[in-house]
C-alpha cells in the first residue's frame, strides 16, 4: 500500500498556506457536501456536520469492509470546510440567523459514485440523524483564487479579508463576489480563540 496521505504535506499549498495573501488556482475536488441556512452555532448545524463526517470516517475505514474499494489507499480525513453567503445581501453579514451555507469534506480520488452510495446506505442503517439524506457527493472547482491562513477567532476575519481585497487590488486582481470559502483547521471547541486557525478563500478575477 503507498505511503499515507496526509493533506497537511500533499496538499499543503491548499490546506496550509502562509498568514499573507497569496494567489492559487485550485482544481476541482470531490466532496461529501450538503446545504443549510442559520446559525452555524444552532442544533441544526451540528446535525449536519455530524452527517458529514459520520460518512467520510466510513469511507476512511472501508479497507475493513467485505468490498475494498478500487484504488483504496490510507489517508488522514480531510477538514471540514464551508461555502458562505448571506440569504438577504440587504442585511449584515454579522446576523448569523441570514446566513446560508454548503459545508463539505473532501474525499479521496478512490470514492466513486457508487461507493458512495454503498457506504451511505451502511451509515444509514448506523446512525438515525436525517441530514444524512441532504448528502450528496460532487466535484467543485474554486478556480482562480486567493487565500491565507487566518490565525484568531472567527469575529476577528473581516480585517484579513480587507487585507486579502487590498493584496489583489495591488497584483490586478478583484473579488468576484461576497462568496467565501471557509476550511478549518482547528476545532473551535477545543482550542484558544486566539490559536484558531482558518483558511480563508474567496474567487478572483483579472481586472
Amino acid at each position: 500500500m503507498p505511503a499515507k496521505v496526509e493533506y497537511r504535506k500533499d496538499y499543503k499549498h491548499l490546506y496550509m498556506p502562509k498568514t499573507t495573501p497569496e494567489i492559487v488556482d485550485v482544481p476541482s475536488i470531490p466532496f461529501i457536501m450538503l446545504d443549510g441556512s442559520g446559525d452555524p452555532n444552532g442544533a441544526e448545524y451540528g446535525l449536519a456536520i455530524e452527517a458529514l463526517y459520520s460518512l467520510s470516517y466510513a469511507v476512511k475505514m472501508s479497507y475493513k469492509s467485505e468490498q475494498v474499494p478500487e484504488g483504496y489507499y490510507d489517508y488522514t480525513v480531510f477538514p471540514l470546510e464551508g461555502i458562505w453567503d448571506l440569504v438577504d445581501h440587504g442585511k449584515p453579514s454579522t446576523d448569523k440567523s441570514n446566513l446560508k451555507y454548503t459545508i463539505m469534506i473532501r474525499q479521496p480520488d478512490f470514492l466513486t459514485e457508487e461507493g458512495y452510495e454503498r457506504f451511505l446506505e451502511q451509515v444509514k442503517k448506523k446512525k438515525d440523524n436525517p441530514f444524512l439524506e441532504k448528502l450528496r457527493f460532487q466535484s467543485l472547482t474554486d478556480g482562480l483564487s486567493c487565500q491565507m491562513m487566518h490565525v484568531g477567532p472567527f469575529e476577528d476575519e473581516p480585517a484579513s479579508f480587507a487585507r486579502m481585497e487590498a493584496f489583489c487590488a495591488e497584483q490586478g486582481y478583484e473579488r468576484l463576489s461576497k462568496l467565501h470559502r471557509e476550511i478549518y483547521l482547528t476545532d473551535p471547541r477545543k482550542t484558544e480563540r486566539a490559536k484558531m486557525k482558518t483558511v480563508l478563500r474567496f474567487g478572483v478575477g483579472e481586472k
